[in-house]
C-alpha cells in the first residue's frame, strides 16, 4: 500500500510530466563514428552522448545507445584506472585470448567469412558478456548519470573504426 510520502511523490511526478504546449516530442537518430586503436579497450564516449543531446535540444527524455558491431559491448560503470584492468583480467579469464574458438578455424567455419577474416573467436564471446545497447535517462538537457558512472563502448576485436547508433527520444 503507497504510503502518503510516495503518493506524494508520484502527484508531483505527474504534474511535472503534463505538457505546458511549448514542448515539442522528438524522435532523432545519428551514428557516432570511434576510431579504436588496440585489440582491447575501454572508450569513454559520454562525452560524445552529451554532445548529442546538446545537438539535438533534448529536453528531457531518453538516449538509446547501440553498438553496430558483434566484438563490441557497452557499459555504463566507472572510469578508474583499477577498475577497467580487473574488468580486463575478468574478460581474459572467461574468454582467454590464447584459447582456441571453432569460430576462428577457418577449415570449418562455412558461414560470414570476409576476405582477411580476423581470428577473433574471443572478440565475440566477451562480447557476448556485454550488451549491445544502453539507455540514459535526459533530465533538464543532460545526461541523467550516478557521480562515477560513464558511457564505454569496449573493444575486444581492434584498433578499427566502430560506430555507435543514437536514438533520443522525448522533449525539446
Amino acid at each position: 500500500m503507497p504510503t502518503a510520502a510516495s503518493a506524494s511523490l508520484f502527484r508531483q511526478v505527474s504534474r511535472r510530466g503534463r505538457r505546458s504546449g511549448r514542448e515539442r516530442s522528438i524522435v532523432r537518430r545519428t551514428v557516432v563514428a570511434i576510431d579504436t586503436h588496440a585489440p582491447f579497450e575501454f572508450v569513454d564516449i559520454t562525452a560524445a552522448l552529451s554532445q548529442a543531446v546538446d545537438e539535438v535540444g533534448l529536453s528531457e527524455g531518453l538516449l538509446v545507445a547501440h553498438t553496430r558491431h558483434t566484438t563490441t559491448g557497452l557499459l555504463i560503470n566507472e572510469h578508474e584506472p583499477l577498475l577497467l584492468a580487473d574488468l580486463e583480467a575478468l574478460f581474459e579469464r572467461v574468454a582467454p585470448a590464447a584459447a582456441d574458438y571453432a569460430h576462428d578455424d577457418f577449415s570449418r567455419r562455412t558461414v560470414n567469412l570476409m576476405p582477411g577474416e580476423r581470428r577473433n573467436g574471443q572478440a565475440h564471446c566477451r562480447a557476448a558478456l556485454l550488451r549491445t545497447s544502453e539507455s540514459v535517462p535526459v533530465t533538464g538537457g543532460r545526461l541523467t548519470l550516478g557521480r562515477w558512472q560513464r558511457v564505454f563502448l569496449v573493444e575486444f576485436d581492434g584498433g578499427q573504426r566502430r560506430e555507435v547508433s543514437l536514438t533520443l527520444l522525448g522533449t525539446l
